[in-house]
């Protein structure tokens, strides 16, 4: 196998409760956890060093970058003396708690799996994931899960009720560890009931959902846009809205397609968008995979 393509969908968190911190000053995590309709896009080709490209000319393309890592680890976890080329056309803006990082290490560990033909099974392909960043496990399982620990913990949890999403990306991002840190220093604990915001999964009631939808980093990570932007997207129909992650993009549920997209040419406005600061706008809705080879 010369070339592989991949899909890599973005996730969003409908909550995220930090349950304390391990031996090592890690934070624990309970968290719920969507695979959605953004979509990271890996090509794969086989040679005998490890390179990159990307369309976007902010990111790293060397050992810096998570996609790198995770094919260096790939070779080191399965002794294979190998390589290969990665060329990422990215979607999910960065700093936006949606992964898209984690995404595309994802795509590179699943995708250099069936190049390969190593054909190691999820948790194998986790262990690697593991060892270059704490999302990828779960960007290499997708759908709906319920995720623990530092990430390593990943549960079932049933299926998100149908809706669509309407994501908001602020101009300016987040930093992950700058909004821990932060959540650290504040000492503000937000009310998150997962267990209630699961069973309203279970029950299918999005209005539920929307009530028990919680994240701790919403305050800590320190941005001036995020609540703006939620109280756009509830004046302009969504059940619920939330930031995602650490930040900072911001998202809202909405129950169809048609009064999500409605929304999003609201707030793709020049006028609307200057206003609440929102540089891209996504209307996404909830998909059942992770990292997925494109097989024709």
């Amino acid at each position: 196998m010369k070339q592989v393509n991949v899909i890599a969908p973005a996730k969003l968190n409908i909550s995220l409760d930090i349950t304390g911190v391990d031996e090592k000053g890690y934070h624990l995590l309970d968290m719920i956890m969507q695979t959605v309709s953004v979509f990271e896009r890996i090509t794969l080709t086989k040679q005998d060093s490890i390179s990159m490209t990307s369309n976007a000319k902010f990111i790293p393309v060397d050992d810096k970058n998570i996609a790198v890592k995770a094919a260096m680890k790939f070779f080191e976890y399965t002794g294979i003396n190998g390589g290969v080329h990665i060329h990422i056309k990215k979607t999910v803006p960065i700093k936006a708690g949606m992964a898209g990082g984690s995404a595309d290490a994802a795509g590179v560990i699943v995708g250099l799996d069936y190049m390969y033909g190593t054909k190691l099974s999820t948790e194998q392909l986790c262990e690697i994931g593991l060892k270059c960043g704490s999302d990828i496990p779960f960007m290499i399982h997708g759908g709906t899960k319920r995720i623990q620990g530092t990430g390593d913990v990943i549960l079932p949890a049933p299926q998100m009720p149908q809706c669509h999403f309407v994501i908001c990306m602020p101009q300016k991002g987040v930093s992950t560890p700058q909004a821990y840190a932060n959540y650290d220093a504040m000492g503000v604990k937000t009310l998150v009931e997962t267990d209630k915001l699961v069973q309203a999964m279970a029950d299918s009631d999005l209005a539920a959902v929307a009530k028990y939808m919680a994240n701790d980093l919403e305050t800590a990570a320190g941005s001036d846009e995020t609540q703006p932007i939620k109280e756009k997207l509830l004046e302009l129909g969504a059940t619920g809205s939330m930031m995602t992650g650490s930040g900072a993009a911001v998202y809202g549920i909405f129950d169809s397609e048609e009064a999500a997209c409605a929304a999003a040419e609201k707030l793709k406005d020049n006028t609307l968008a200057d206003l609440l600061h929102i540089r891209s706008v996504f209307v996404a809705k909830p998909v059942n995979f992770g990292a997925s080879v494109k097989k024709r």
